[in-house]
């Protein structure tokens, strides 16, 4: 932010990896279960069970690792952190500390003046998640379900590069994009498979020690990151110019009064007495399974929203909003693949009438009414002047309704544009004619009047007349 105050950010989000068995356990990670049916007794830590590693997060973090250009590290150990928690069954976490798999990354956003800036990755780990307290519908009480623990986690940790609530979203946005893309998470920030916790501290302009930060945790939604930092920086900014000091703790965020509020002082990491687990092996991959994993990577939003520039022509900031989503980046392609309309004309449909019609009935891409060859369909019809882009609206809402593909609608409604001249050039005389003082008065120079004349060719023509032949014979004729 500009003035006398600079904010630091740092964010440690959480994504669940999509296994189906949890990281040490065989147990389902399946969501919305009956509580306490899938936490199993290496889950509960009952004496004499051990933990068993699931391969597959091996894979998965050491594929974000190198989506984010990290060290992928050859040889990684688990390690206990120790604290209480009611939702902590063990009494610790099994996490990484001193070695974790992924270091030293990077992403790139852009700030709010509209320029790449880079964000340092520290590192990204893997864990375990813990259960949940179920704190509504127990007169008073709280309810328990161990249902998530176990569920295997990767934390990632930035650097404190970020400057404001803005660079903040924006960058845990990249890293949803990113966890989607490659699969390894659903990102579903409802069900809490991804979340994030906000260290926010303040500094005056020009300082370089870092001021005491508040950690504010679980953050679940993108809307919920930027106000609760917005609030904590202006909290923090009051605090000290009425002559208070930060007090380094952790912080909920309260969305229903839009405020944080203290949760518990904030432990340092010697407080959790870290040491490694000595019931686990470390983690030993070699450069074969690293190269393996490198070249099984897909093409990653960055990549793919330059090839969306260079090679469909789109404009950057349409291509930026279709690579949010994998899917919705191949619907365009397999739509751009399959008409002749131009990729531009492509982009406006599936980013405009397409995308507000999966907003306005609450579904993904996956679950559109329309198929990519469907929607290409419509667009060849208006490619080659069968229909006006008007009518393209009213036949898209029909096939939206499953009223059948374009061609069935615009043959059985009798949609075909009208292109031949010399039926348009009949009703423009007729509505000349008709319209002696209108046409008078565009003759004497109010030119304005056109869209009087288009208005009643097209209702004349029920709509069906080419726009462009129409306008140039009206012209040619109310000049004459």
């Amino acid at each position: 932010m500009s003035g006398p105050w600079e904010v630091v950010i740092g964010l440690e989000v959480h994504a669940q990896l999509a296994t189906k068995s949890k990281i040490f356990s065989g147990a389902s990670t399946e969501y919305g279960a009956e509580p306490n049916t899938q936490a199993c007794l290496v889950d509960l830590g009952y004496p004499g069970v051990l933990p068993v590693l699931n391969e597959k997060v091996v894979r998965m973090a050491c594929m974000f690792g190198l989506a984010v250009n990290a060290t992928v590290a050859r040889r990684s150990i688990f390690a206990r952190k120790n604290y209480f928690y009611p939702d902590l069954p063990k009494g610790y976490q099994i996490s990484q500390y001193e070695l974790p798999i992924v270091e030293n990354g990077e992403l790139m956003i852009t700030d709010e003046e509209g320029n790449e800036k880079r964000i340092g990755i520290t590192r990204a780990h893997l864990e375990e998640d813990a259960g949940k307290s179920v704190h509504e519908g127990f007169g008073g009480s709280s309810g328990i379900d161990l249902n998530r623990a176990g569920t295997p986690l990767l934390e990632i940790v930035s650097e404190p590069d970020l400057r404001s609530a803005q660079e903040a979203v924006a960058y845990m946005r990249k890293i949803h994009t990113i966890v989607r893309y490659l699969g390894i998470s659903d990102g579903n920030m409802q069900e809490g498979s991804f979340r994030c916790d906000a260290n926010v501290s303040v500094r005056r302009t020009g300082e370089q020690e870092l001021g005491t930060r508040a950690e504010i945790k679980n953050l679940n939604s993108f809307r919920f990151v930027e106000k609760a930092i917005n609030f904590e920086v202006e909290r923090q900014i009051e605090l000290i110019e009425d002559g208070a000091t930060v007090v380094q703790e952790t912080r909920l965020y309260d969305s229903d009064r839009d405020e944080t509020r203290s949760m518990r002082s904030k432990e340092e990491a010697n407080d959790y007495r870290y040491f490694p687990d000595p019931d686990l092996l470390p983690i030993e991959i070699d450069d074969d399974y690293v190269a393996a994993v490198r070249a099984s990577l897909p093409e990653l939003p960055d990549a793919k929203q330059r090839r969306f520039v260079a090679d469909y022509g789109l404009r950057p900031e349409d291509a930026d909003i279709l690579v949010l989503s994998r899917p919705l980046a191949d619907y365009f392609e397999a739509t751009a693949g399959a008409t002749r309309a131009n990729a531009q004309v492509v982009a406006n449909w599936v980013l405009g009438d397409l995308s507000a019609a999966l907003n306005r009935d609450g579904l993904e891409i996956a679950g559109s009414h329309i198929s990519a060859e469907r929607l290409a369909g419509l667009l060849d019809r208006i490619d080659d002047n069968t229909i006006s882009g008007k009518i393209a609206k009213e036949v898209f809402d029909a096939m939206w309704s499953g009223a059948g593909s374009a061609d069935e609608i615009i043959d059985a409604r009798g949609l075909r544009q009208i292109t031949d001249v010399a039926a348009i050039e009949a009703v423009v005389d007729e509505i000349i004619a008709a319209n002696p003082a209108q046409v008078a008065e565009y003759r004497s120079g109010k030119e304005k009047l056109i869209g009087f004349f288009v208005g009643q060719a097209m209702k004349a023509t029920a709509g069906k007349a080419n726009p462009g032949q129409l306008n140039s014979i009206l012209k040619a004729k109310l000049s004459g």
